[in-house]
């Protein structure tokens, strides 16, 4: 389970980095939406999932439970790069119309 997680993060954030170091400014918002996500898995894994136990019954106390620091630091990541892509696309489309451009530099197309 973790070589998957592993796996996972390292491929999210390959393909994160890749699309923020093009030039073009949709590439790099779903970049950074990329590594938003590889961080929050980071984070989520980090608390550990007991999965050798069962979970208790209505009422009853758990041998193991899963630290919920790590779940709560994770939904407060999510809201953060929720409204930082928002914001960030909106800035995108403010440029574009402003610029007649695309480009990260707001350089036009045959220039």
């Amino acid at each position: 389970m973790a070589l998957v997680v592993a796996l996972t993060v390292g491929w999210l954030t390959a393909c994160g980095v890749y699309l923020v170091l093009r030039a073009r400014t949709f590439s790099v918002i779903l970049g950074i939406t990329l590594l938003s996500h590889a961080a929050n898995l980071t984070l989520f894994f980090s608390g550990g999932l007991p999965l050798e136990v069962a979970p208790p019954l209505v009422g009853g106390e758990a041998e193991a439970h899963a630290d919920p620091l790590p779940q709560a630091l994770v939904l407060t990541a999510i809201v953060i790069s929720f409204a930082m892509t928002a914001f960030v696309l909106i800035l995108a489309l403010r440029n574009r119309r402003a610029l007649k451009s695309d480009h990260v530099d707001g350089r036009r197309e045959g220039a």
